[in-house]
């Protein structure tokens, strides 16, 4: 995490994980990387629903694991969705020209496995959520973000 103080906070089920999200939207301003750590299922998706329905999208959200990004807009700010998971590192990411949504986006960029990206030392606008599960419906929710 970046060195902001790290809080816990215990999700009960998707939609506690999503209003998670939604909390998070509140919070949240342009430039904003969001990076989420977790193993598959974990609910890094949830999360991300709960901040598209916090910044006011209204549509479906799904995981851009093969499209590696998807854009949701009509709310207060874009949201850039990410899925690093099928690529090798940096190389591959810049290969990808990922690049810009993890250091300038337009919107908030909300990244599931950041991390295979390394940020620069100077970038400051990186906040980070790790998810783990502690049975089928609970996980442990870790994060370094400001104001939650």
């Amino acid at each position: 995490m970046n060195g902001m103080p790290i809080r816990t906070w215990i999700s009960r089920s998707a939609g506690d994980t999503e209003a998670l999200g939604e909390r998070i939207a509140g919070v949240a301003s342009r430039g904003q990387v969001i990076g989420l750590s977790g193993d598959l299922g974990a609910g890094k998706t949830a999360l991300i629903r709960g901040l598209a329905r916090g910044l006011g999208f209204t549509g479906r959200i799904h995981s851009p694991t093969f499209s590696l990004i998807n854009l949701y807009e009509g709310g207060r700010l874009p949201l850039f969705h990410l899925d690093l998971y099928r690529l090798d590192g940096p190389a591959a990411i810049h290969e990808a020209g990922l690049e810009d949504y993890l250091i300038h986006p337009g919107g908030i960029s909300a990244v599931e496995w950041i991390g295979r990206w390394t940020p620069p030392p100077s970038h400051q606008s990186h906040w980070s959520i790790h998810l783990t599960p502690l049975d089928d419906t609970t996980r442990e929710i870790t994060h370094d973000i400001p104001g939650l």
